[in-house]
C-alpha cells in the first residue's frame, strides 16, 4: 500500500492538483506494480512565505 507525500507552496489550482494526483497515481501503480485503489497521495500546501531554503525566508 504506497503512500506518496507532496510537499508545495500554496498557489495551484484544484484542476492542477487532481492532474497531478492522477499521474502521480498512475506512476507508482505502473513502477510499482500496486494497483490504484491501494495508492494514497498526500498533498500539503504551505503557505508562501513560510518556509526557508538556504536559511532565507522564502
Amino acid at each position: 500500500m504506497p503512500f506518496v507525500h507532496i510537499e508545495l507552496i500554496e498557489g495551484r489550482t484544484e484542476e492542477q492538483l487532481t492532474k497531478m494526483v492522477e499521474e502521480v497515481t498512475e506512476a507508482v501503480s505502473r513502477t510499482a506494480g500496486a494497483p490504484k485503489e491501494n495508492i494514497h497521495v498526500i498533498i500539503n500546501e504551505m503557505q508562501k512565505g513560510k518556509y526557508a531554503q538556504g536559511g532565507k525566508w522564502k
